[in-house]
């Protein structure tokens, strides 16, 4: 009896580790429901329908207050070959760079759209620098688009930041988005590269069924270009 309490004991921690990339995507959708759903303040519809990705990090800790690290895990899905509704979600890391706020907060859920072919294919490789590799521009917010500048528009990514429910400020360049190989095996069961996940059509698990489906409602098929 002894035996087996220890060895539950022992277990629990993996269990644990295990289910915390699938808890991370019930907050990503949180996150995303949230930010959609406030009546003035949600991503434009219009920019969400011609995304070719979307990467949604909840919770981005943050090190200092003006210079520091930051860090977090969240996700990647892009649009289908198919362009019906989106990929499996792939998992990144973002990590480094220096950090500057607008308002406090020691963590940011943190949403951003890969707008160009070239950004969504950068994005896909095995490390990203944003702001290097990819152009990164604040994301205006409402119900259109029309109040974008021209960085917005010819901007790769377009990035939106969220601290204690307001909208806040965060510098990303510098920082890295990499894939997460260890979380994509625990919700795929294998060591799956991003890439892999969004362009090969793999199963998505039964965890990201709600932010595949917040994503299927918000831009149910890629607009024509």
């Amino acid at each position: 009896m002894a035996t087996a309490v220890a060895a539950s004991m022992a277990l629990t921690p993996l269990l644990a580790a295990n289910n915390e990339p699938a808890e991370r995507l019930d907050a990503a959708a949180a996150v995303l429901s949230e930010v959609m759903g406030t009546p003035d303040k949600a991503i434009p519809q219009e920019l969400l329908e011609t995304a070719h990705c979307i990467v949604v990090v909840p919770d981005l800790k943050t090190a200092a207050f003006v210079f520091g690290g930051k860090y977090g895990k969240g996700y990647v899905s892009c649009r289908r070959a198919d362009r019906m509704g989106w990929s499996a979600p792939g998992t990144v890391r973002i990590e480094g760079g220096s950090v500057g706020f607008q308002i406090g907060g020691s963590s940011t859920d943190l949403i951003m759209l890969v707008m160009t072919e070239r950004g969504a294919q950068k994005l896909l490789e095995s490390k990203f620098t944003l702001g290097a590799e990819g152009s990164v521009a604040a994301g205006p917010v409402g119900r259109t688009a029309t109040a974008q500048t021209d960085a917005q528009l010819h901007a790769d990514i377009l990035s939106w930041s969220r601290s204690q429910g307001l909208f806040a400020g965060v510098a990303l360049a510098g920082a890295t988005l990499r894939p997460d190989l260890d979380d994509n095996e625990a919700l795929y069961g294998k060591r799956l590269e991003n890439s892999d996940i969004v362009t090969t059509g793999v199963r998505p698990p039964e965890a990201a069924a709600k932010l595949l489906a917040l994503l299927n409602r918000y831009s149910p098929r890629e607009q024509a270009k």
